[in-house]
């Protein structure tokens, strides 16, 4: 006769064994299965953390005002605009056409200008060969003299010009022509059909006319950011918002250096999340909400909603801390934010909350999932000694 086991044994046994492994090791055993660390294990984190010291933040409506508010300093309007266009001005090395004229009886060009048109009308006009700005930013002009021209209007040129000759030429006018430009352009460069010069006229180019004279961009214009050197000042705004925002197409000035680049921006999810990769995003950025949207939102049978994790090497003028921070070699402050979506205004708030590139989106698994998960692998021996004994019946 083969032995049989009792059945009320089975029930004690399974008490047995999840009693001795729940004892002394927290609340559930550490060499479960698990996509990450709890809720509580991430919480406690920077009290363990004696390497890389780490900033928890609980993610709240000022704090994202605050974080929003920072991306919105980089406007090229608030930084790089000018309200009023400044035309075309005189530089060094351009090429300039001067003509004068005279009326009746005009003595002091009419015999000894290089070139003299008389014409029937009642004033004579005198051409002087073309010049170029000298070095210093001057031109010559007879019985003007040496006229200072570098950072000058055509027209301020002009009254300059007429200045000098009152008294000497018989009511003078005077035009002035840039005949070569050499200093009034801008540069573009980067993700654009052709790396070019674009010479700046009165009418006042801006962002945009610049990047249509260079072919436009090559890549999509959602991966595609606009950063303008002006100076000593570089900034960088994603060219969709330049689009859709007509304050950020920003006049140009001479010697900006626009560089058109091409951004793969991207964060990474882990955690009781749909998915678990790396999601690439636009130049512009996403929100907390979109993100979570596009990791396939949070597994209901498996994810703890109190918490919603993001892992960011954080700036360290990004917030006011309570106490100042320490840094990483690099002067970056390791932050953990934390988002309860278990509180409804958490919704709102993630759909303000932006997600930068290289953050880490985790998600920790319900501490109910963890205890079905021990459940199962305790009730799995007793089971399969219930199903022999099944047999042996």
């Amino acid at each position: 006769m083969p032995k049989r086991f009792p059945r009320a044994p089975v029930f004690l046994l399974f008490l047995f064994l999840s009693g001795s492994l729940l004892s002394g090791c927290g609340t559930f055993p550490g060499w479960l299965p698990s996509s990450g660390p709890s809720r509580e294990q991430v919480l406690d984190a920077p009290e363990d953390s004696s390497t890389l010291p780490i900033q928890v933040v609980e993610v709240t409506e000022p704090i994202t005002r605050s974080l929003v508010a920072r991306q919105k300093k980089g406007l090229f309007s608030e930084t790089l605009g000018s309200k009023e266009l400044l035309g075309y001005i005189v530089g060094p090395g351009d090429v300039l056409e001067i003509s004068i004229w005279e009326s009746p009886p005009a003595v002091l060009f009419g015999s000894s200008a290089i070139e003299a048109r008389a014409s029937s009308s009642a004033s004579n006009v005198s051409a002087f060969p073309a010049q170029m700005v000298s070095s210093d930013g001057t031109i010559n002009v007879p019985f003007a003299g040496r006229i200072p021209a570098a950072g000058k209007s055509p027209q301020q040129i002009e009254a300059d010009i007429i200045n000098r000759l009152t008294g000497k030429a018989n009511q003078p006018q005077v035009l002035v022509r840039v005949v070569k430009n050499v200093t009034s352009n801008v540069t573009v460069v980067g993700e654009v059909a052709q790396s070019t010069h674009v010479p700046l006229t009165a009418q006042g180019e801006r962002l945009l006319d610049a990047l249509a004279t260079a072919g436009g961009v090559r890549q999509p214009v959602g991966k595609v950011s606009l950063q303008v050197t002006r100076g000593n000042q570089v900034q960088t705004m994603p060219l969709d918002a330049i689009i859709r925002d007509p304050r950020q197409n920003i006049p140009l000035q001479p010697g900006d250096v626009i560089t058109a680049l091409y951004q793969s921006s991207s964060f990474t999810v882990l955690g009781a999340t749909g998915k678990n990769e790396e999601i690439d995003f636009e130049a512009q950025g996403i929100t907390l909400s979109q993100a979570l949207g596009r990791s396939g939102g949070l597994q209901e049978t498996r994810a703890d909603a109190r918490a919603v994790f993001i892992f960011r090497l954080e700036n360290r003028n990004a917030l006011t801390w309570k106490t100042p921070p320490k840094t990483t070699p690099e002067g970056k402050v390791p932050v953990i934010y934390q988002v309860n979506l278990k509180d409804p205004a958490s919704f709102f708030i993630a759909q303000s909350f932006p997600v930068q590139d290289k953050d880490m989106l985790y998600v920790s698994t319900a501490p109910a999932a963890e205890l079905q998960k021990f459940l199962n692998i305790v009730a799995a021996p007793v089971i399969t000694i219930d199903r022999l004994q099944n047999i042996s019946d």
